[in-house]
């Protein structure tokens, strides 16, 4: 499983997923540009010690991404997803795809996706934190895959 992040806008957002990422053993695509300078006192002061930890690979655009190999399918999180994430079902293999704060994903990359996947909110709530949107749905695909026990997370 990967996480991805697509033209990150804060960088608050981004060292807080990076460390979630080191937490939990998965590799991080970021695909630029970002809306930030990348790795810059913001974004380490999220991220703390953990960003050296990351198995990370940074992408100069969607269509330098797109051009490489990839396993597993691609998953966008989006509050325009068709599939609730209670419903979804994740294999170890996705790659798990969050948007911009400001605009989400352009249509290209959301018609890429294998579904699109939003987290349950309340009727009048829009969206959540991208970082906590994040979390909560790698914690769920981890959750179905075994994926705690697979990186020998304790």
């Amino acid at each position: 499983m990967r996480l991805i992040l697509f033209q990150p806008d804060i960088p608050q957002n981004t060292g807080t997923l990076l460390r979630l990422a080191a937490c939990f053993g998965l590799p991080v695509d970021v695909i630029e540009p970002c809306g930030f300078v990348f790795g810059g006192p913001p974004m380490r002061r999220a991220g703390m010690d953990y960003l050296d930890q990351v198995d990370l690979a940074r992408h100069m655009s969607w269509s330098a991404y797109q051009a490489l190999p990839h396993a597993g399918r691609l998953i966008v999180l989006s509050t325009k997803g068709e599939t609730l994430l209670t419903e979804a079902r994740f294999d170890s293999e996705d790659r798990l795809l969050l948007g911009r704060e400001s605009a989400g994903v352009p249509q290209e990359v959301a018609d890429a996706a294998a579904f699109r996947v939003r987290i349950p909110l309340r009727a009048n709530a829009r969206s959540l934190n991208v970082a906590i949107a994040g979390a909560i749905a790698v914690s769920e695909a981890l959750r179905q895959t075994n994926g705690f026990q697979r990186l020998g997370c304790s």
